[in-house]
């Protein structure tokens, strides 16, 4: 894509999964690329993979000096640094916070600290990692749930409130993906999203198709545009469904 040509992005969570294949997919098309991660030696090693920069440490407070190693301006910024946090009310208060901090205020911080910048320019792109738990939800993992539709609660405030300013937002929400994160979660990912997981580069490339169209909403799986669509017009039926998925984990986890 032309349009991203020599533009300065910043990956966050791009040690590896999706962060990496955005990285990859940003720089195959030549752009200027920071790679970022709280891992050190995965930031450098994807970096040094697609000579891109690598800035390591919490993706809350990134943006100075992703800015500074880009020469002064930011022009992307992908928000995909997130952690997927098991458990329901009884997780304790660490979890739902960081949760909380990662999946929804690194975000806010970031845009906090970019907006000035491509408001007075009249121009700039937040890309936000969320996930279809975003738009639905996800079994067995409320803080990681709720605080994914936060994140994309605030992509979609983001994007209402300054489009008309020159500012375009992208929320990427996949269903599984082939990463550590997926490998993590084990029986409810053996249930409910490995059966049909895609591949990280699937997700970047949905990402380029979605900015080329001018879409606010990326969906590697087609699919859970029509679960969103029943869980708005029919809530009772789609909560009977994610029930009945609920007893199926349950029912798994019993056998085990």
């Amino acid at each position: 894509m032309e349009a991203v040509r020599d533009k300065a992005v910043v990956v966050t969570g791009a040690g590896g999964g999706i962060g990496a294949a955005l990285a990859r997919r940003f720089a195959a098309v030549g752009a200027r690329v920071v790679v970022n991660d709280l891992d050190k030696a995965k930031a450098e090693r994807t970096a040094a993979e697609i000579g891109a920069f690598a800035v390591a440490g919490d993706a809350s407070g990134i943006v100075p000096a992703a800015r500074e190693a880009l020469g002064g301006a930011i022009d992307i910024f992908c928000a995909n640094a997130g952690v997927g946090t098991g458990g329901g009310p009884e997780a304790s208060e660490e979890d739902w916070t960081l949760a909380w901090d990662v999946n929804v205020m690194a975000h806010v911080r970031a845009a906090r600290a970019l907006l000035p910048e491509w408001l007075e320019r009249g121009s700039g792109r937040f890309v936000s990692t969320v996930s279809a738990a975003g738009l639905l939800t996800m079994v067995a993992a409320a803080p990681y749930s709720v605080t994914k539709h936060g994140a994309y609660a605030f992509a979609e405030w983001l994007s209402l409130t300054y489009r008309h300013r020159g500012i375009d937002v992208h929320a990427i929400c996949p269903q599984g993906v082939r990463t550590d994160m997926l490998a993590a979660t084990g029986a409810v990912g053996d249930l409910v999203r490995t059966p049909t997981a895609v591949e990280p580069e699937d997700v970047a490339e949905a990402l380029f198709a979605a900015m080329a169209e001018g879409r606010f909403l990326v969906l590697p799986h087609p699919e859970v545009g029509g679960y969103y669509a029943t869980r708005a017009a029919e809530p009772d039926r789609w909560l009977a469904g994610m029930n009945h998925l609920q007893q199926k984990l349950e029912q798994t986890e019993g056998r085990a």
